[in-house]
């Protein structure tokens, strides 16, 4: 016997989002580390709102979300609303009952000044930190830096003094046969942004560098840093990010053939550091020697250096930083970061349920 399509427009549920959730999800221990963070953030966050007025939605709820954002790879803010209105999943990681109301995307774009800035970022990144100490090394490290293609195109890449052709029907500008430099030329779109390439023969695109410090034992993120493209920045922010290391003993960088110069060697070493930096001996000679390259730590440095391209590839394809859709160095540099703790997080799961 057939059975009816009954259409029932209300439900009445006695199961809350907490015990529909597996026990086994892989969100649960993540979860419960951003519990604890972000409780550890509560007096951070009572500094930034007043005492008195209409009450704000939990800055706690827009971090979960914003982490959802991340691991789920939702591409707009629209969307992560639109999955927070019936994905049970997503209403129980943020905290939300069932039929709780869900707030206006909105509320995201005003708060990047208050709420979602470089330095609360820096904040949750750190706690994240603080968590993955005993699964960290102390003693070998790796530096590398990437490019994110910025949300701004090739259009309007204009000349700082106004001249030039103006834009045709749609927006259309011929630029072909024009000498275009970022020292005469910068994006009305996204000022910060700089036109780059980072190898021979590939696009320049109007583009930010990021660069993260990478530990060897596990490919967890010590720090990331974002800055403006140029052919200085990979080096000039490793070192900035050097001087964090620990002092008490010697420790090695590894790093790719951009970071071969004299020097940068000769900061390091001056640092206590020893480079174990990939020689680069195309029409040139290394400023690394064999007092390095004999060592077989330098080998092992060549090998997991390697790893910290995993940590780029699951920044640009689940973090979704191939092309940021946030305009401005310090909006991108807060993605940058939020996104290099999501990352953290992402791997701590899977350390712990090993441990």
């Amino acid at each position: 016997m057939r059975g009816d399509d009954n259409q029932q427009e209300g439900m009445f549920s006695y199961v809350s989002p907490e015990k529909r959730v597996p026990a086994d999800h892989p969100l649960r221990p993540i979860r419960k580390m951003v519990d604890e963070i972000l409780q550890d953030m509560s007096p951070r966050f009572a500094k930034l709102y007043a005492d008195v007025g209409r009450p704000s939605i939990a800055p706690e709820r827009l971090f979960r979300s914003l982490l959802l954002q991340i691991f789920y790879s939702v591409r707009s803010e629209r969307m992560l609303i639109e999955q927070l209105q019936y994905n049970l999943l997503f209403r129980w990681f943020v905290g939300m009952e069932m039929d709780e109301a869900v707030w206006n995307h909105a509320v995201y774009s005003k708060n990047r000044e208050r709420l979602l800035n470089e330095e609360v970022a820096e904040s949750f990144f750190q706690r994240v930190l603080e968590r993955a100490r005993p699964f960290m090394s102390d003693e070998h490290f790796t530096v590398d830096g990437t490019l994110i293609e910025a949300w701004a195109s090739h259009k309007s890449f204009r000349p700082k003094d106004g001249t030039g052709q103006p834009p045709g029907p749609g927006g259309d500008v011929d630029f072909r046969g024009e000498k275009r430099k970022n020292q005469t030329h910068e994006s009305s779109t996204d000022p910060d942004a700089r036109l780059w390439t980072k190898s021979r023969g590939s696009q320049a695109k109007l583009s930010y560098m990021g660069h993260v410090l990478m530990e060897n034992r596990n490919g967890l993120l010590l720090q990331t840093f974002l800055t403006e493209a140029n052919g200085r920045a990979e080096r000039d922010a490793a070192l900035l990010m050097a001087e964090a290391l620990p002092a008490r003993k010697r420790v090695t960088l590894g790093g790719d053939k951009a970071y071969d110069t004299q020097e940068f060697v000769r900061e390091l070493r001056g640092m206590n550091i020893t480079p174990h930096v990939a020689q680069n001996t195309t029409n040139r000679r290394s400023a690394v020697d064999e007092r390095t390259t004999r060592h077989a730590g330098y080998e092992v440095s060549q090998r997991k250096r390697k790893r910290v391209e995993q940590s780029f590839g699951w920044m640009k394809m689940v973090g979704m930083l191939r092309k940021v859709k946030l305009r401005g160095i310090e909006k991108v540099g807060w993605l940058f970061i939020f996104t290099g703790a999501a990352y953290n997080l992402y791997r701590l799961r899977n350390l712990m349920a090993r441990a």
